[in-house]
This record gives C-alpha cells, structure tokens and sequence, in this order.
C-alpha cells in the first residue's frame, strides 16, 4: 500500500515526523512529497535534519508567490506526481496553500485522501487558512481530528460521522518524543545569556498582522514595552521581516533572531515565562509544555485551551493591550486538560490507513 504525503511548510515538517516514522513500522510505503512552499534552509532543510526525516521523494521548489500563483504551480506538480505515483492513498496535513493544493489535486483525479488535523475552525473565512482547511475537509475521504471539539465542528457541516476519526494531536507526539532532546542539545539559552522562565518568546507572521499596518505596529510597539520590563525574543519569519523594514519600524531592545531550528525553538518554548504569537502549532507548544500564551488574533482554532486558562486572546489593535496582557500572563497557569490524546496520534493514523487495505 502506497501513501503519497504532502507536505510544503514547517508545521507540516513537524506532523509529519512521527506519522511518517508510524507509517513505515506499520509496513506501508510513503512517497514525500515537498511542494517547497517554505524553501530556505532555516524554515525547511533543517528540521528534516532534526525531525529524522528522510529527504523528499520529490520537491517542486513553488517557493514564494501570491495565493493563486503560488497554488496553481503546486497543484500541477502534485497531478504529475499523482499520475505518475497512483498512490493507494493521498496525506495532507494542515491548513496551508500546500494541503489546498493536495487535497484538490487528489479529489479531481479521484484518488482516496485522509486530511491530518482536520476539523479545527476559527469561523473567520478572511484567513487564508480556514479556506485551506474548509475545502480540504470537505472533499476528503478520512478527517483524523486531535479534538472532540473538531469533531462536533464537523458533524455540524454535516460531514459524515464514518469519515471522522478522533486520534489526538500529532504535535503532541512530538513534544514528548523530542523535549528531552531539546533540553539535552540545544545551547540557546546560553547564547543569548536567558534564564529559564525570564523572557517572553514571540513569533509573528500570519497575513492578518504583517500585511495590516496598524496591527503591526501594535504589535511591534507593544512588544517593545514589554522588553524595557523583560527581555523578549523574536525569531523573525521573512515575511515579518519584510512588513517591518517596509514601514520603518524599529526593533530595538528585542533579540531579533533568523528563523530557528526545531530544537532550538522547543528549548525557547519550554523555557519561557510567556509565549506570545498569531501561529496555531505555537498555541499548542506552549501548552504542551505548559507555559502561558497570548495569541496576538482576534479569534482561535484551539478554543479549548481559552477556556481552560492557558491561551489569552489579545486582538493587536493597541500596544499598551498588547504589553499589558503579555506581562499579565507571564508565569500563569490554567486548569488541568488533556484534550490532545496521549501521545499517540501517529499510531492510530497509521493503524487506521493500514485497515483500508483490507477493504
């Protein structure tokens, strides 16, 4: 049995690690697909190196372009692929251009797909993601869902109940494999001279806050305050990167970092006294390791973790708002949950794709 696995962003990477790793030990053949969405080696090379990951069967090097260019050329990569591969089995991952692509790719060439992390929504359709993920789930043969809370968004869509398969969350599979190995290899801390629970973690880059000016400078302002009381670290995402030198903002006073490696980010997550980003995967990092979030959105995917405490909501629209709930945060907890499953999700994806063969 053949899986062909999309994959094209580094949240992507970092799902697929173990489920790739689950579904060679159940004997099934996987063909990598990378549609190069996220290309340099920061943001893509690196964490197949310290995810394990074996290179790509194939990469087709989209890199970057506007939604519509940037889709067309993935999807006639992942058609060849498709045709040429006739996999038993197509796997996205995920809310990106590169799980759009795939998931239309498979569906018109009638080809089963399974969408790994299906069924989250923030109910907003300005976000690019929450088209990806409507449109994959909508024509997808199996939707592996990390919560309860997705599954009922599902069965509300009336999709139906046999495509739905809870399995928990393969990022929390990840946390568990590789924290051990973040504390034991990464020398972050000591590089930037960081206490363990002395600094705030930020990472900005959804199209919502680089591309709206007056977000952003809420944001960039509001974490500059935050930095005259604790230091705070910003790893920062090209596009961000970009945004900010466009409209001549200045960082001074963060520790502006290129885009980091795996283990170096899960050593800055574990270790930081507040997490402060707009990235969903990073929403759940820093539950997983247990240290407070402010997501800097107006809305998101994990409601859960808002309820329980752990994520606040601080839509970025006024920089003293955005400094004050960071520092307020810091060093909080919130009630004990366990939405994610046991760290076992990629098994159960694996064991599920397995069954289909016998059919």
């Amino acid at each position: 049995m053949k899986i062909l696995t999309v994959v094209g962003a580094r949240p992507q990477f970092i799902k697929a690690a173990p489920v790739s790793a689950a579904l060679a030990k159940a004997g099934l053949q996987e063909y990598l697909l990378h549609t190069g969405q996220h290309y340099d080696r920061a943001m893509s090379a690196v964490f197949f190196e310290e995810l394990g990951l074996r290179p790509p069967d194939l990469n087709l090097e989209v890199g970057s372009a506007s939604h519509g260019e940037q889709t067309a050329a993935m999807l006639v990569g992942i058609e060849r692929a498709l045709v040429t591969q006739r996999p038993d089995w197509v796997l996205v991952y995920g809310d990106t251009n590169s799980t759009l692509a795939g998931a239309l790719a498979a569906s018109k060439l009638h080809l089963p797909l399974a969408h790994v992390e299906a069924g989250l929504r923030s109910f907003n359709r300005r976000m690019p993601e929450e088209i990806n993920r409507v449109v994959a789930d909508a024509v997808a043969d199996l939707l592996f869902v990390p919560t309860e809370i997705a599954r009922r968004n599902l069965q509300q869509e009336g999709l139906p109940a046999e495509r739905i398969v809870w399995t928990g969350d393969v990022m929390y599979d990840v946390a568990l494999g590789f924290r051990g190995a973040a504390g034991e290899r990464s020398r972050i801390l000591d590089r930037l001279g960081l206490a363990p629970s002395g600094y705030v973690l930020a990472t900005v880059h959804r199209a919502e806050n680089t591309d709206e000016p007056a977000r952003l400078d809420a944001i960039v302002a509001g974490l500059a305050a935050v930095a005259r009381k604790l230091p705070v670290v910003l790893p920062l995402h090209p596009r961000t990167r970009g945004c900010v030198q466009a409209r001549g903002l200045s960082l001074e006073g963060i520790h502006l970092l290129e885009p980091l490696g795996f283990l170096d980010m899960v050593r800055l997550e574990m270790s930081a006294a507040v997490i402060a980003t707009d990235s969903g995967g990073v929403q759940k990092e820093a539950f997983f390791h247990r240290v407070p979030c402010v997501t800097l959105r107006d809305e998101t995917e994990w409601v859960e973790l808002v309820e329980a405490g752990w994520n606040r909501l601080c839509p970025p629209r006024d920089p003293e708002l955005v400094a004050s709930t960071i520092l307020a945060a810091a060093g909080t907890a919130g009630q004990p949950i366990a939405p994610y499953g046991d760290g076992h999700a990629a098994d159960l994806i694996a064991a599920r794709l397995q069954s289909q063969a016998a059919r």
